[in-house]
């Protein structure tokens, strides 16, 4: 069988920018050690594989890997496999669902203000866990307390997969982070994730809200460039804790610079029947399209 594989580029205004995404479509008869084994050998920090028919409800079967292991959920895969699915079927969809391990999860597409197309996903429910203390996690940053900003806690968060949410005062301290998994070693050991998504509301480029970093464990830590699942923890978090106020949230979160590959992560948040409803998007654009041999 014929195994397409697509790279895309995720929260992308531009080619090579973003987080860059491997889709395998027509995925049906892989076994799981070869699945991880592409995911390694392509070494993003996920890949997908997509089912070769969907689903009788019309859902379509999708996996996700890091370079190290398969994870529930994570938000740029969501995404550019859904706008991969869309332009395989040659059809105008308003909506894809995908099937993941923590369940079925709709992509819907739309046109913004300027015209750019940008891809929706709904959040699954968000959990909101523990806290910690400001100094452990300062230390394992490379940050002084004094760099956490104190209207909000440090808290893990979470849906499938979870992360620490930190926020800081100033752009200054969050671009001088480094995750030392070492000094992380005493959080771990408490429950703690290995995943921390650090945020400030001094930005770069005044039309945003938010500067973001994420760094997470594989084979050493990693940086992302776009993280949509941590977008999606870090609005319940926002939710919870009031920083932006009681009402609605629509944000605009820059990340990536540290790693050369800005993005653009859009988030909406808001309360509903006493639930938080939660979306992140971000526009896609293709780089390569080849067959896996």
């Amino acid at each position: 069988m014929s195994r397409t594989l697509h790279i895309v580029d995720v929260f992308a205004e531009r080619r090579y920018s973003g987080n860059p995404l491997a889709v395998v479509t027509n995925a049906e008869g892989l076994a799981d050690d070869e699945m991880q084994a592409i995911a390694a050998e392509i070494n993003f920090s996920e890949t997908t594989f997509v089912g070769s028919e969907a689903n009788t409800d019309g859902s379509h079967r999708v996996r996700i890997f890091t370079p190290a292991r398969e994870i529930a959920f994570a938000g740029h895969p969501i995404l550019g496999t859904a706008w991969v699915i869309r332009q395989e079927a040659k059809a105008t969809m308003e909506s894809v669902v995908l099937d993941l391990k923590i369940g079925p999860v709709p992509v819907t597409f739309e046109r913004d203000a300027g015209h750019q197309e940008v891809c929706w996903f709904a959040a699954p429910q968000v959990t909101l866990g523990p806290t910690c203390a400001p100094e452990p996690i300062a230390a394992a940053l490379g940050l002084s307390p004094d760099d956490i900003d104190s209207a909000g806690p440090v808290r893990q968060c979470g849906a499938g997969t979870s992360a620490m949410i930190v926020p800081l005062r100033s752009l200054a301290a969050l671009r001088k982070c480094v995750l030392d998994l070492g000094v992380y070693g005493a959080l771990a050991a408490q429950g703690f994730p290995s995943l921390v998504y650090v945020f400030c509301r001094e930005t770069r480029d005044p039309r945003n809200d938010l500067s973001a970093r994420f760094f997470f464990e594989a084979h050493g830590v990693r940086e992302d460039p776009a993280t949509g699942n941590g977008a999606a923890f870090l609005g319940a978090y926002l939710l919870r804790h009031h920083l932006f106020g009681d009402g609605d949230l629509s944000l605009r979160i820059e990340q990536g610079h540290e790693v050369r590959r800005p993005s653009l992560v859009r988030l909406r948040a808001r309360v509903a029947d006493g639930r938080p409803l939660i979306s992140v998007g971000g526009g896609v654009v293709a780089t390569v399209r080849g067959e896996l041999l």
